[in-house]
């Protein structure tokens, strides 16, 4: 792939899709992690004289304008993180984006408004998205690809503007997919796999084809209830895939045959409801009351995990152990991140809630190997997926 330094930047609009998908509450930016994220990439446009216009969605709106979902709070923020002014585009590909970049001077900086407010952008039409594709384009003289977060989107801003304007991978682009090379080409071992989160459906492909890579799997978070009560344990009130059930034992049957390990826990924070303030108390995992709720790993799982890491040599993190918003079920998704500070393997912090955790409870970004800038892209990857954005720019 082509990288930014292959492109003659100077005098020319380029078109950067960035992942700036960050939590608001209102117009608050509680985690800036991504948009910090991308700021190499932009520096170094600018650096060389290029006029960059930045793209990029916010949640999920339904292809319409959404005040909720506006980009402003964000570009207030990449204008104090860059130091200098980002002008914003009220519109995303109409009348207020072409006047904003066409104002632009050389180094400068303009924002779009989400494009998630066009419906062309996450169309499965391929002409609708086109058409988008081409109103883009003609903001621009070139593209570079920055949103690793996006890149599993086959969406008009990822995966069809590349081929309508000479394009270039990013740097964030490139350094994760580097390190994610890493985990599939033979990793150091023993390589741990951590894997959290709510639901056992959202990451079936990464299970089935790390039960062929990983040399032991640990799993917490709201998904472990599945696994626990696929060994015939009761769950209370905690969440269940009962559809899931017959997959996840044969999982647990292949992984006894193919020599992996899966290390669940043995005990388990159990509240009496999904509060904070909720009546909490560690239970081990063949006990949990019929009248409450897992929400976080217990203090012998956690020294469990930190046991199981500690000769790992390389170790992927994705998906938070508990509810670590809630300080009573925050403790597992610390003692779990201090496991792989400790163990000094070659740690990959697999993007979304599990970076958002570390950053919430406090720890330097710099004492894991990498931290990934998306969730979904990162779990595709290691599926073993095409991912759109990636084929778009090689």
């Amino acid at each position: 792939m082509r990288t930014i330094d292959d492109l003659d930047v100077s005098g020319k609009r380029v078109f950067v899709r960035a992942d700036l998908n960050v939590p608001l509450d209102g117009e608050r930016i509680t985690d800036d992690g991504r948009i910090r994220a991308a700021l190499p990439t932009i520096g170094r446009l600018r650096e060389r004289g290029a006029r960059v216009i930045v793209a990029a969605h916010l949640g999920r709106p339904k292809g319409a304008p959404d005040p909720r979902y506006s980009l402003r709070p964000v570009a207030a923020r990449l204008g104090e993180l860059l130091g200098t002014e980002v002008a914003f585009a009220a519109d995303t590909a109409g009348e207020s984006a072409r006047a904003v970049t066409s104002a632009l001077a050389d180094g400068e900086v303009a924002l779009l408004e989400n494009v998630r407010f066009e419906p062309g952008e996450t169309s499965k039409d391929d002409a609708e998205r086109g058409e988008l594709a081409d109103r883009f384009a003609a903001l621009a003289d070139l593209y570079v690809g920055d949103a690793f977060g996006a890149v599993h989107r086959r969406h008009a801003s990822v995966y069809d503007l590349p081929g309508k304007l000479p394009h270039a991978v990013g740097g964030l682009v490139l350094t994760e997919v580097d390190v994610l090379r890493k985990l599939t080409s033979e990793p150091r071992r023993p390589y741990a796999v951590v894997l959290g989160g709510s639901k056992v459906s959202d990451k079936l492909g990464v299970i089935d084809n790390l039960l062929g890579t990983a040399d032991r799997l640990l799993i917490g978070g709201g998904m472990v209830f599945t696994f626990l009560k696929a060994k015939g344990h009761e769950v209370g009130t905690s969440l269940l895939e009962a559809d899931q059930l017959d997959t996840v034992r044969g999982y647990l049957e292949r992984a006894e045959r193919e020599g992996v390990e899966i290390v669940l826990p043995v005990d388990v924070v159990a509240a009496e409801k999904f509060a904070a303030d909720a009546a909490h108390a560690p239970v081990d995992v063949a006990e949990i009351p019929a009248d409450r709720m897992g929400l976080d790993i217990g203090p012998r799982s956690q020294e469990l995990f930190a046991q199981k890491l500690a000769d790992a040599r390389t170790v992927f993190w994705n998906g938070p152990m508990g509810v670590f918003e809630m300080e009573p079920y925050a403790g597992g998704t610390r003692a779990l991140a201090q496991a792989l500070i400790d163990s000094g393997a070659f740690t990959v912090v697999g993007g979304g809630d599990s970076a958002a955790a570390v950053r919430a409870l406090g720890f330097d970004e710099n004492a894991f190997g990498h931290i990934s800038t998306g969730g979904g892209a990162s779990l595709e990857y290691l599926e073993g997926k095409t991912l759109p954005g990636i084929a778009a720019l090689d």
